[in-house]
C-alpha cells in the first residue's frame, strides 16, 4: 500500500505539476501573465469577440481560486503547528489558537507589501527545501526498497486492488499537487524561467526524496502514520522544524495571498467587480499591489475556517475542489489557446490536453466524494463570489443601456454648440465618460445650469485592454472634434492601475497642450435606486446596488487630484 500511495505522488507531481504546468502552460501566458483570468482574455483576444462560455468558465476558474486562497494559508499554518503535537501533546488545545495569531500577523502585514519581507522568502525556502531532502535521504538510505515505487505500476495496481478505497485515496494524494495553480497565477510576479530552473533544480527533487523518505518511514515504523512528516525528524529537531515549517507555510500562504490580489485586480479591469482601491507596494516591482478590502476579507475567511475545522486533517477535506475545479477550467482554457491561439488542428489539441483533463476530472471526482465532509465550503465560496462577479457584470451591463439613452449623441451637440455657442471660460474641461461616442452626464448638467463651456474641452474614455499592459506609444489616442472638443481614449492593461495624470502628460507629445493646474474634471456620480420593473430579480438589484456602494471612488481610482474634480450627481433606476 506504502509504495502505491508514493508511486501516485510521484507520478502526480511529474504529470501534472512539471509536464501541464511548468513545461506547458507556464507557456500559455498572456504577454507574461498567468492564472485563469489571464487566460480567459487572451481566448477572448484569439476568438475575436466576447465569449460567454469562455467567460463563465473564467469566473468560475477566479471564484474557485479565492477559496483556493482562503484554505492554503489556514490549512499550511494548521499543519505546520500541528508538529508541537509530536514533541508534546500538551500543546494540543493551543495549536489552533496559535495558527489563529500567526494568521492575523500574516494578513496585518500585507500592507507593507511582499517586497518589504521578500529579502527573508529565498534563505527560508532553501533551507526548508534543504531540510525537507536531508531528512528524506537519511531515510532512503535505511530502506532503499522504497524507491521501486517509481514504476508507476505500483500506483496502477494500488487503484485496481483498492477499489474504492483507493479513488477515495487520489484526493489525498492530490495535496501533493496544490501549489501548481498558484504557481501559473504568480507567472508575472517571477518569470518562466526562474519558476522552471527553480522547480526542476530544486523543490521537485527535495518534495520527492522527503516524500520517498516519508515511505521509507513508514515500511518500517508503520505506527509513523500518525504524521510522518514531523517523524523523519529526531526528538531535539522537531521545535526547530515546527518553526521552520511554519515560516515555510507562511511563505506559500503569501503566494496565494499575493495572487488573490492580482487576480482580484484583474477582475476590476475586465468588469467582473466594483472599483477597489489598489495600492502599489513597490516602486520597482510593478505587480507588487496590496488591495485592502480583499485582504480582510480573506483573513475573516481564514480565520472562519480554522474556527470552524480546528485541525489540518479536517480542514483538508474541503481543499482538494477549489484546485482540481480551476485545474480543470485552466485545462479546457488550454485547449482554446492551443487551437485558436497556437493554431493547432483541434484534433491535435484535443489529444494533447486529453490526458491532463482526465486526470483532472479523476482528482475532481475523488475531492466531489468528501463534499459532506466539508467540500462544501470550496463550493460556497465559489458559489458566492460567482453570483457576485455575474451580478455585478449584469448589471453593470443594464447600467450601461439605461445612460446611453438618456444621453446625447457627442457629434450632434458639438455641431449645435459651434451654432450657437454658449458663453465661453477660460481653461480645460475634462469629462470622463465609458462611452466616447455619447454626451457626458456631466457635460449635459454643466450645460443645462451654468450656460457656459470651458475653451477647450475633451471627453475621456479610459478602456481596459484584453492583455496585461499597454505600451506607452499605445496608451493615449486622440480625435478632434469640432474646434473646442477633442475625444481621447486612455487605454490600461487589465494588470495596470488607471492614472490619467500620466496619461494625460503623454497626450503632451500628441500635440495637445494642457496645464493641469487649468484642467478641471467633471465626472458624472450616479445615485442609484431599484426601478419599479427590473430586469433583475430583487435580490439581485440589492446586490448589485450594495456592490456599488462600496465601489471605490472614481477620482481616487484614477489618480485625478481632488482639488480639480467636480463630481455631477444624477439618479438612475436600475
Amino acid at each position: 500500500m506504502v509504495l502505491g500511495v508514493l508511486s501516485l505522488i510521484f507520478w502526480s507531481l511529474v504529470i501534472v505539476v512539471t509536464i501541464k504546468y511548468v513545461f506547458f502552460l507556464l507557456y500559455a501566458d498572456n504577454k507574461g501573465e498567468g492564472g485563469t483570468l489571464s487566460l480567459m482574455a487572451l481566448v477572448q483576444r484569439a476568438v475575436g469577440r466576447s465569449s460567454l462560455p469562455i467567460m463563465i468558465l473564467g469566473i468560475a476558474g477566479a471564484a474557485l481560486f479565492y477559496g483556493d486562497a482562503m484554505l492554503t494559508p489556514a490549512l499550511s499554518v494548521l499543519s505546520a503547528v500541528e508538529g508541537l503535537k509530536i514533541a508534546t501533546p500538551a500543546f494540543e488545545p493551543y495549536i489552533a489558537p496559535l495558527a489563529v495569531v500567526i494568521l492575523f500577523a500574516l494578513f496585518s502585514v500585507q500592507y507593507r507589501g511582499t517586497a518589504a519581507v521578500s529579502a527573508l522568502f529565498g534563505p527560508i525556502t532553501s533551507v526548508w527545501f534543504l531540510a525537507l531532502a536531508a531528512a528524506g535521504a537519511y531515510h532512503i538510505s535505511l530502506n532503499p526498497s522504497v524507491l521501486a515505487a517509481l514504476n508507476p505500476a505500483h500506483g496502477l495496481w494500488f487503484l485496481l486492488e483498492h477499489g474504492a478505497i483507493g479513488f477515495i485515496t487520489l484526493g489525498a494524494v492530490f495535496l501533493a499537487v496544490t501549489g501548481a495553480e498558484a504557481l501559473y497565477a504568480d507567472l508575472g510576479h517571477f518569470g518562466r524561467k526562474p519558476i522552471q530552473i527553480a522547480w526542476l533544480a530544486f523543490v521537485f527533487p527535495a518534495l520527492v526524496i522527503n516524500y520517498f523518505g516519508q515511505g521509507a518511514l513508514l515500511l518500517a515504523t508503520p505506527t509513523a502514520l500518525e504524521n510522518p512528516f514531523f517523524l523523519l525528524y529526531p526528538e531535539w529537531a522537531l521545535y526547530p522544524m515546527v518553526a521552520l515549517a511554519t515560516a515555510a507555510t507562511v511563505i506559500a500562504s503569501q503566494a496565494v495571498i499575493t495572487g488573490a490580489y492580482s487576480i482580484t485586480q484583474q477582475a476590476v479591469q475586465l468588469g467582473l467587480l466594483p472599483r477597489l482601491e489598489v495600492r502599489h507596494t513597490s516602486d520597482k516591482l510593478f505587480g507588487q499591489i496590496y488591495i485592502p478590502r480583499v485582504n480582510w476579507v480573506l483573513l475573516i475567511g481564514v480565520l472562519l475556517l480554522v474556527g470552524l475545522f480546528r485541525t489540518s486533517s479536517s480542514l483538508a477535506t474541503a481543499y482538494g475542489i477549489a484546485v482540481t475545479g480551476t485545474m480543470v477550467i485552466t485545462a479546457l482554457l488550454a485547449f482554446v489557446v492551443l487551437w485558436k491561439v497556437w493554431r493547432w488542428n483541434p484534433i491535435a489539441a484535443g489529444l494533447l490536453i486529453a490526458p491532463f483533463l482526465l486526470i483532472d476530472l479523476t482528482f475532481l471526482s475523488a475531492n466531489l466524494a468528501k463534499v459532506s465532509d466539508g467540500g462544501w465550503v470550496s463550493l460556497v465560496v465559489a458559489g458566492l463570489l460567482m453570483t457576485v462577479m455575474a451580478t455585478w457584470r449584469r448589471g453593470s451591463r443594464l447600467l450601461a443601456e439605461k445612460t446611453r439613452r438618456l444621453e446625447v449623441p457627442l457629434d450632434a451637440l458639438v455641431r449645435n454648440l459651434e451654432l450657437k455657442p454658449p458663453h465661453r471660460v477660460p481653461g480645460t474641461a475634462v469629462f470622463l465618460t465609458h462611452d466616447p461616442q455619447s454626451t457626458p452626464t456631466a457635460l449635459l448638467h454643466s450645460l443645462k445650469h451654468y450656460h457656459v463651456l470651458h475653451e477647450n474641452n475633451v471627453v475621456l474614455t479610459v478602456e481596459t485592454a484584453d492583455q496585461p499592459r499597454v505600451a506607452e506609444e499605445d496608451r493615449v489616442a486622440i480625435e478632434r472634434v469640432g474646434d473646442s472638443f477633442a475625444r481621447v481614449t486612455v487605454r490600461y492593461g487589465y494588470m495596470e492601475t488607471p492614472h490619467v495624470p500620466k496619461a494625460l502628460a503623454i497626450a503632451r507629445q500628441l500635440g495637445w497642450q494642457f496645464d493641469i493646474m487649468a484642467t478641471s474634471f467633471f465626472l458624472s456620480r450616479r445615485s442609484l435606486r431599484p426601478a419599479a420593473k427590473s430586469s433583475m430579480p430583487r435580490w439581485q438589484d440589492r446586490l448589485f446596488l450594495g456592490l456599488a456602494r462600496q465601489a471605490n471612488d472614481a477620482s481616487a481610482y484614477f489618480r485625478i487630484p481632488s482639488e480639480r474634480a467636480v463630481e455631477v450627481g444624477m439618479q438612475v433606476a436600475i
